[in-house]
Protein backbone atom coordinates (compact mmCIF):
# COMPACT_ATOMS: atom_id res chain seq x y z
CA UNK A 1 0.00 0.00 0.00
CA UNK A 2 1.20 3.63 -0.29
CA UNK A 3 1.86 5.63 2.55
CA UNK A 4 -0.40 8.69 2.53
CA UNK A 5 1.23 12.06 1.75
CA UNK A 6 1.61 13.99 4.54
CA UNK A 7 0.72 17.90 4.49
CA UNK A 8 3.71 20.14 4.65
CA UNK A 9 4.88 21.89 7.56
CA UNK A 10 3.39 24.96 8.19
CA UNK A 11 6.90 26.64 8.71
CA UNK A 12 8.29 25.32 5.75
CA UNK A 13 7.26 27.97 3.30
CA UNK A 14 8.47 30.75 5.45
CA UNK A 15 11.71 29.47 5.85
CA UNK A 16 11.88 28.83 2.30
CA UNK A 17 10.85 32.44 1.71
CA UNK A 18 13.95 33.70 4.63
CA UNK A 19 16.09 31.39 2.60
CA UNK A 20 15.65 32.44 -0.92
CA UNK A 21 15.39 36.14 0.22
CA UNK A 22 18.49 36.15 2.23
CA UNK A 23 20.25 34.37 -0.82
CA UNK A 24 19.48 36.98 -2.66
CA UNK A 25 20.45 40.14 -0.47
CA UNK A 26 23.30 38.03 0.51
CA UNK A 27 24.18 37.35 -3.12
CA UNK A 28 23.19 42.00 -4.13
CA UNK A 29 25.81 42.76 -1.16
CA UNK A 30 28.29 40.87 -2.63
CA UNK A 31 28.02 42.37 -6.47
CA UNK A 32 28.11 45.67 -4.50
CA UNK A 33 31.43 45.45 -2.29
CA UNK A 34 33.33 43.89 -5.20
CA UNK A 35 32.51 47.06 -7.27
CA UNK A 36 33.04 49.12 -4.31
CA UNK A 37 36.19 47.38 -4.45
CA UNK A 38 36.86 48.20 -8.04
CA UNK A 39 36.62 51.96 -7.06
CA UNK A 40 39.57 52.08 -4.64
CA UNK A 41 36.61 53.42 -2.08
CA UNK A 42 36.94 52.81 1.88
CA UNK A 43 34.64 50.47 3.11
CA UNK A 44 33.49 51.30 6.35
CA UNK A 45 32.88 48.14 8.34
CA UNK A 46 29.61 48.87 9.58
CA UNK A 47 28.10 47.51 6.07
CA UNK A 48 29.57 44.01 6.28
CA UNK A 49 26.54 43.72 9.19
CA UNK A 50 24.40 43.21 6.22
CA UNK A 51 26.10 40.21 3.97
CA UNK A 52 27.05 38.75 7.36
CA UNK A 53 23.07 39.11 8.11
CA UNK A 54 21.99 37.69 5.59
CA UNK A 55 24.28 34.50 5.67
CA UNK A 56 23.10 33.99 9.07
CA UNK A 57 19.44 34.26 7.88
CA UNK A 58 20.32 31.21 5.33
CA UNK A 59 22.37 28.97 8.09
CA UNK A 60 19.37 29.89 10.17
CA UNK A 61 16.82 28.64 7.64
CA UNK A 62 18.53 26.19 6.52
CA UNK A 63 18.73 24.60 10.03
CA UNK A 64 15.52 24.97 10.20
CA UNK A 65 14.25 23.55 7.28
CA UNK A 66 16.79 20.65 7.40
CA UNK A 67 15.27 19.97 10.68
CA UNK A 68 11.67 19.48 9.84
CA UNK A 69 12.84 17.13 6.84
CA UNK A 70 15.00 15.32 9.09
CA UNK A 71 14.12 15.22 12.82
CA UNK A 72 10.44 16.51 12.95
CA UNK A 73 9.67 14.02 10.19
CA UNK A 74 11.71 11.15 12.13
CA UNK A 75 9.81 7.97 13.76
CA UNK A 76 9.18 8.34 17.03
CA UNK A 77 11.95 5.56 18.58
CA UNK A 78 14.11 6.86 16.50
CA UNK A 79 13.94 10.70 17.31
CA UNK A 80 16.23 11.65 20.30
CA UNK A 81 19.47 9.82 18.23
CA UNK A 82 17.88 12.11 15.16
CA UNK A 83 17.91 15.42 17.85
CA UNK A 84 21.05 14.53 19.25
CA UNK A 85 22.99 14.26 15.17
CA UNK A 86 21.17 16.83 14.49
CA UNK A 87 22.34 19.46 17.19
CA UNK A 88 25.95 18.69 16.56
CA UNK A 89 25.53 19.51 13.08
CA UNK A 90 23.68 22.74 13.78
CA UNK A 91 26.09 23.43 16.45
CA UNK A 92 29.03 23.02 13.36
CA UNK A 93 27.22 24.69 10.76
CA UNK A 94 27.00 27.75 13.21
CA UNK A 95 30.22 27.35 14.68
CA UNK A 96 32.08 27.52 11.01
CA UNK A 97 29.77 30.83 10.30
CA UNK A 98 30.95 32.68 13.34
CA UNK A 99 34.66 31.60 13.28
CA UNK A 100 34.20 33.14 9.49
CA UNK A 101 32.61 36.06 10.81
CA UNK A 102 35.54 36.91 13.46
CA UNK A 103 37.74 36.22 11.45
CA UNK A 104 36.86 38.53 8.75
CA UNK A 105 36.13 41.40 11.43
CA UNK A 106 39.96 40.79 12.95
CA UNK A 107 41.23 41.24 9.21
CA UNK A 108 39.37 44.52 8.83
CA UNK A 109 41.13 45.62 12.40
CA UNK A 110 44.66 44.11 11.47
Amino acid sequence: MRQLEQAPHPLRKPLLILEFSALAVLLISMAWFSGRVDDDATLNPAWLLIPALASLAVFCSFIGLMYLRWVAAAQADKKTRHKIVFSLLALTLIGVWLYGIINTWISLNA
